[in-house]
């Protein structure tokens, strides 16, 4: 049971992540009206529509009518993701990170996580104009280019009808991230990721470092896909996470013994705790 309650977040990530694909995977074979489509354009209970922001930037950048629906739904994602943090998709949505985060185990396993064959460092922004050359690609050939390579419709795709060659993509991906460099795919190539990233830069829900309970293990840092944005605050100072790459998946949490980490609301609930203290 402790077990458990320490990695609540993980498998709370993978209810959310399973279920959703076998909810695609019920539409298609059974039916069902409660999830319908693939994470690129979705309707929920056959009736509220839910758009990918990138692929309708990506269908707009290709000249594609733009119906009420798919405007709709961009809303409610941009909303969602604004307030929740837009790279929770990345941890607690999209599919691919079941892979990514078995790469990671990987390394971890066999003591290889610091051995890349690529220098992050050099390919730190990659994703940032990945996304915006895969807009240009779009208007180029008048179609949503980046849904062509695009792992994250692979996957739903292949749970709901079949996976066909997707799983070498797939297989790809899990050897580059395992064997090639540290997240490297969601770190540092997905355009999707870093559109998310942008999204959710000004998020209320922020993983929040309490110094005064830090003893600076260094777990959270080790296991942090984005462990960039860790590096400023923690055994440092009390604030919060503040980089927008981060998922806010939960892991830093769930590692750290010292209760020095926990989810909070920004500028509400710890903005108002802090400012008690200073007044005291």
């Amino acid at each position: 049971m402790n077990k458990i309650l320490k990695n609540k977040y993980l498998i709370l990530r993978r209810f959310i992540q399973f279920g959703i694909l076998f909810l695609y995977f019920g539409a298609n074979y059974y039916g069902w009206k409660i999830l319908i489509g693939n994470l690129s354009f979705s309707k929920l209970f056959n009736t509220i529509p839910l758009t990918d922001p990138y692929a309708f930037l990506q269908m707009l950048f290709a000249g594609a009518v733009i119906s009420s629906n798919l405007i709709i739904g961009l809303i409610i994602v941009l909303l969602f993701y604004g307030i929740i943090g837009g790279r929770a998709y990345c941890s607690w949505v999209c599919p691919v990170n079941l892979i990514t985060d078995l790469a990671a185990w990987v390394r971890r396993k066999t003591h290889h996580e610091k051995d890349n064959l690529v220098s992050a460092i050099k390919i730190k922004k990659f994703r940032y104009a990945f996304l915006i050359v895969m807009l240009i690609f779009s208007a180029i050939i008048g179609a949503a280019a980046y849904e062509f390579i695009n792992p994250i419709g692979y996957f739903t795709r292949g749970v709901a009808f079949t996976l066909g060659f997707g799983w070498v993509w797939l297989l790809v991906i899990f050897i580059f991230d395992a064997f090639v460099l540290k997240n490297g795919w969601c770190g540092h190539i997905c355009p999707v990721g870093a559109m998310y990233s942008l999204i959710g830069s000004k998020n209320i829900i922020r993983v929040y470092h309490t110094k005064e309970n830090c003893t600076n293990c260094g777990d959270c840092l080790s296991i942090c896909p984005e462990n960039q944005v860790l590096s400023p605050i923690i055994n440092k100072k009390s604030d919060y996470i503040h980089g927008i790459e981060c998922t806010n998946c939960g892991r830093c949490i769930e590692v750290c013994n010292d209760n020095a980490l926990n989810f909070s609301l920004r500028n509400f609930i710890k903005g108002e705790k802090n400012e008690k203290n200073s007044s005291n």
